[in-house]
């Protein structure tokens, strides 16, 4: 079966939709720029917004109004080191990212007028859920460090700065099939990289229905979301063959 799906980026209403209708299978691979490894495990990543108080005034009476720039600027450090946090033992199959599970502001939006104190930030990003944590616990992480940065500001501490969740919702997931995980590795050749991805997949849908799942494709994830994103045709190449030598030896 090759499944199209789309919505992959949102968190994966295709692949729901899919699964919601019926269809099953004895194994999936996922074909993710993996740089033809193979991929076990995902994180899982969550989307928040950010919205911090600050009061507005004319630039000229500055001291009058209270940036919200400013009063982000701590917020944003809390952030940073929850991340520190979260990262200090992630699970072996990290091992070869700096990050495993990273926290981004990706969006920030402030003020009305280059001539005003702004009066409110809106900061948008992404926040990664680990291995075996629940996406509920990673909300709350986030929001208790947030509310620990507000604790300690005076201004903020009156007038909190308010987490809203939207957007792609992904939990962690891993894949423990041995049978099938060998033979994916054989498939590919015994030489293969095998790793967990730092950002959320469909992988958690499929095997959460009970689908034994890997991720094994071409492209490099570090061009992923960035300019001059592309992918090795040899690659490709390499990455067809692979999947139809297990596919032909499953069927057999």
């Amino acid at each position: 079966l090759v499944a199209c799906v789309v919505g992959e980026e949102d968190g994966g209403l295709g692949t729901y939709a899919l699964l919601e209708r019926g269809w099953r299978a004895d194994a999936c691979v996922i074909p993710e720029p993996t740089g033809l490894a193979v991929v076990p495990a995902a994180a899982g990543a969550l989307t928040f917004r950010l919205r911090v108080p600050g009061l507005a005034a004319h630039a000229a009476r500055r001291a009058s109004g209270v940036s919200a720039i400013e009063k982000f600027l701590p917020v944003f450090t809390a952030l940073r080191e929850l991340e520190a946090r979260r990262n200090a033992e992630p699970d072996p199959l990290f091992a070869r990212w700096d990050l495993a599970y990273p926290i981004e502001v990706g969006m920030v939006r402030a003020g009305d007028w280059a001539s005003s104190v702004p009066g409110e930030v809106v900061a948008e990003g992404r926040i990664g859920v680990a291995l075996g944590e629940s996406p509920d616990q990673a909300r709350r992480a986030l929001e208790e460090a947030i509310g620990r940065a507000c604790a300690a500001d005076p201004w903020l501490a009156a007038r909190p700065v308010t987490v809203e969740w939207w957007g792609g919702r992904f939990a962690s997931a891993r894949t423990t099939d041995a049978p099938f995980l060998s033979a994916v590795t054989d498939a590919v050749g015994a030489g293969a990289e095998r790793w967990a991805a730092p950002y959320g997949s469909d992988l958690r849908l499929l095997t959460a229905a009970g689908i034994p799942t890997v991720q094994y494709g071409p492209g490099e994830v570090d061009l992923a979301h960035a300019p001059d994103e592309h992918v090795s045709l040899t690659q490709v190449r390499e990455a067809a063959v692979a999947l139809t030598r297990l596919a032909v030896r499953h069927c057999a």
